[in-house]
């Protein structure tokens, strides 16, 4: 019989966001109390210890169908062996952040701004997650000297004006060490925009608390953007969260990862795009998922991404569509038809900002159907890639 989730959901705890982290799910004990693990997912909870963590909020796993291992929710975060059978690549770091990093986790990859990377801690452990090179590992966690020598680089730069507060999920930060941050940085006369990335309003919306949006009130302009990926995440306190954070005066985006078996479909990215407007959340970006090791089942070709596109244009309200792109080492690139040039083989060959050509591996999956298709190129000589082979991930130790 599987379990039943709502009876733990009337824990007098239950919206306190310390109580959710401290009682984070990471153990088959604990997970067979909100659903039936497949043999599959046992087999792979034991198969990825090293390689990378799992960590579920009690909250979305209550997000969870326990009768159903193809949930949206569940794929999101409970392993799976897919993630480890030979993939393409198995690079940890595919937009080479580390090279761009002047100092310990500053990512100093456009002129003008910056990604700071100032926890690797989470709520949650995304299983196609962009970092998983770090997330959870102590050695990315920043001490007070390491922040301190990033402030001191930001200081040193006049040419940056923009800082995205990144990690890891920098709301995982208590408000006395959020404040302190925040200070330092509206301190430098030249950063004009402060910038969070955080996924909580999704994982673990009890997080955007009113002492939580009283501090950020304090520091305008800041902005955050979110990461919801399916419409199932759209729940009240989801909404509550947001509300939240619009009445203190941030500005809410949100940035949607294309995840096959997911999201990629025209009626589950409608429902999300409009949804998320139904909560004054503006659709962003929706980004290509990663060429990180281990993540082949999640990612789609670049065809099946532009042919969703192409299929909402003109059949939703215009802000309800995300900018579909992909990031690069050279920047972040729209794949639409002024920047993609063709397929050649297993790459998508494309133009990004700066005029530099790029080809992503992109193999087309077997089981994939699509109507849309690009026009068949050779691959130019010397272009800039990743490197491709059978390989299986293991992280930077």
């Amino acid at each position: 019989m599987p379990p039943n989730p709502k009876s733990k959901i009337q824990n007098p705890k239950w919206r306190d966001w310390r109580w959710q982290m401290q009682n984070r799910i990471h153990s088959v004990e604990t997970l067979r109390q909100w659903i039936d693990p497949t043999d599959d997912e046992l087999e792979a909870i034991e198969a990825t210890k090293g390689i990378f963590r799992w960590n579920i909020t009690p909250y979305y796993a209550s997000l969870m169908d326990p009768d159903d291992p193809d949930c949206p929710i569940r794929r999101q975060v409970v392993p799976r062996m897919s993630e480890m059978a030979p993939d393409i690549v198995g690079v940890a770091d595919p937009l080479e952040e580390e090279a761009h990093s002047p100092v310990k986790n500053l990512i100093h990859n456009y002129h003008d701004r910056v990604a700071f990377c100032v926890t690797a801690e989470c709520a949650i452990y995304c299983r196609y997650c962009l970092r998983k090179r770090m997330v959870g590992d102590p050695a990315f966690f920043m001490k007070k000297d390491e922040l301190e020598d990033a402030l001191a680089y930001l200081a040193a730069h006049p040419e940056i004006r923009d800082v995205l507060l990144t990690g890891g999920d920098p709301l995982t930060f208590n408000e006395k060490h959020l404040d302190w941050l925040l200070s330092r940085l509206r301190a430098i006369p030249h950063i004009d925009v402060i910038r969070f990335g955080s996924r909580m309003p999704v994982k673990l919306p009890y997080r955007i608390n009113d002492a939580l949006c009283d501090l950020l009130s304090r520091y305008h302009p800041l902005w955050i953007n979110t990461h919801f990926n399916h419409p199932r995440e759209l729940t009240d306190d989801a909404a509550e969260a947001i509300d939240r954070l619009l009445r203190a005066g941030v500005p809410v985006g949100n940035q949607t990862v294309l995840l096959r078996g997911i999201n990629d479909d025209v009626a589950t990215m409608k429902a999300l795009g409009e949804g998320l407007v139904r909560m004054r959340v503006r659709p962003y970006y929706l980004y290509q998922a990663q060429l990180i090791g281990g993540t082949a089942s999640f990612r789609t070709s670049i065809e099946k991404g532009m042919e969703i596109m192409r299929a909402l244009r003109g059949r939703t309200t215009g802000f309800a569509l995300p900018e579909y792109i992909l990031d690069t080492p050279f920047g972040k690139v729209p794949l639409n038809g002024t920047y993609v040039r063709g397929r050649a083989g297993d790459h998508v060959v494309m133009e990004t900002y700066d005029g530099t050509l790029w080809a992503e591996p992109n193999p087309i999956p077997l089981d994939e159907t699509r109507s849309f298709t690009l026009p068949e190129i050779p691959l130019p000589d010397g272009i800039a890639t990743i490197p491709t082979g059978a390989a299986t991930f293991v992280p930077v130790a």
